[in-house]
């Protein structure tokens, strides 16, 4: 069974924009309402994929993903996807063995950076750069499917 760990953060400042490695742009959207999972579609430059994720908003939790044709993600984030849609560009910065996400929201959620990493076990060690800032793992807002009901202009 897939799990991801994964750990979310604020931002200090904007001197992780210096280790960036590369960047693309994502826009995701959710497929209605589950009360055990979240079923999200993902065009992320010329990829595309289905994610289903247990519907918990924690460290740890069951995740499945899917390389789907490209032609057809689109037309269902336009047909088949709640709206709004996350609309973001996605950053990488290598560090050591472990790779930070760090999203910078556009639209509705325009101004909200969260940097994520993921990890092979809840309890495993890591090094936080000096950007690294407040961790908001626990707190829902930062959840993508909660920034589509809840869109981070309105907090």
């Amino acid at each position: 069974m897939p799990i991801e760990i994964e750990r979310k953060f604020l931002l200090k400042n904007n001197d992780w924009r210096d280790e960036v490695s590369r960047s693309s742009r994502i826009r995701q959207a959710y497929m209605g309402e589950i009360d055990k999972a979240s079923v999200r579609i993902r065009v992320q430059g010329q990829k595309a994929n289905i994610n289903i994720k247990s519907a918990s908003l924690a460290m740890r939790r069951l995740e499945y993903e899917y390389e789907i044709p490209l032609a057809e993600a689109e037309e269902m984030l336009d047909q088949f996807c709640n709206q709004p849609q996350i609309d973001k560009t996605r950053f990488i910065v290598e560090q050591g063995r472990h790779k930070w996400e760090i999203d910078e929201f556009y639209g509705d959620n325009e101004g909200l950076i969260v940097a994520e990493i993921e990890l092979s076990d809840e309890a495993e060690v890591f090094e936080k750069p000096a950007w690294i800032g407040e961790e908001v793992t626990e707190d829902p807002r930062y959840y993508n499917v909660n920034l589509i009901k809840h869109t981070f202009k309105n907090w």
